[in-house]
């Protein structure tokens, strides 16, 4: 990595989660002592590699102040999220823009993925020493994959060049806030910011992760990342 370049963690967290079906947004849900939310941004703020991070919260969100505990961190930025997750990602780069370099690295993790592992996110920062675009965690598809119509199968996909995309994504903090904004000018919302950097016609880089880096999205998922913790706890990364 050049040196006088920085990392920087964003953590887009203004999502209700309506899927999930609580009444408090699963980001502040209680897991292992502590709410969802505050595992995420504990990978990024214990590691000696990041110089801060960014936590993009909704307009109506009143929980961050009383339940995290990085509210009113020294290395903690808030900013106001967007109507969709892109949105609140481009807000984000914005607010990290005050102290970050256009070249600075910045890596985007979901608020609910909770179990990123230390190696994990030690494996990312390596690979971006000679990274021209950008990279990901991502896991292999080890599952038969079918494409759908009407209920019934349509295809089998080939899985082996098939993977899940994982998050923390590292992308430039110039060229991520380009390819986000060049998307609004197509008027897509994507759904992972390696989206928005494909459509630049750029290639980011997959690096393979743990499995258990999972997202929180329905309410057996919780319990089963208590028992990823805990695990990791038992044999630490």
């Amino acid at each position: 990595m050049s040196t006088g370049v920085r990392c920087w963690g964003l953590i887009p967290a203004a999502g209700v989660g309506r899927r999930f079906g609580a009444e408090v947004p699963k980001q502040y849900l209680a897991l292992a002592g502590r709410p969802v939310i505050d595992h995420a941004i504990g990978a990024f703020v214990a590691h000696p590699g990041i110089a801060g991070c960014a936590v993009v919260l909704g307009a109506e969100d009143g929980w961050w102040a009383d339940v995290s505990a990085y509210a009113g961190h020294p290395r903690v930025l808030r900013a106001p999220g967007g109507a969709e997750r892109c949105h609140s990602v481009r807000n984000g780069l914005e607010a990290l823009a005050q102290r970050a370099a256009d070249e600075d690295w910045v890596l985007v993790h979901d608020a609910a993925r909770p179990c990123l592992r230390r190696t994990d996110l030690d494996r990312l920062l390596e690979a971006l020493q000679d990274e021209p675009v950008g990279a990901l965690l991502a896991v292999p598809i080890a599952d038969t994959v079918k494409r759908a119509d009407a209920g019934q199968v349509a295809e089998t996909l080939p899985r082996s060049a098939l993977w899940r995309a994982y998050t923390p994504q590292a992308f430039r903090l110039g060229l991520l806030r380009r390819a986000l904004d060049h998307a609004a000018t197509k008027d897509l919302i994507v759904t992972d910011d390696a989206s928005a950097v494909e459509l630049l016609g750029l290639r980011p880089a997959l690096v393979e992760c743990s499995a258990d880096n999972i997202k929180i999205t329905r309410p057996e998922d919780l319990p089963l990342a208590a028992f990823y913790l805990e695990q990791q706890r038992e044999t630490p990364c």
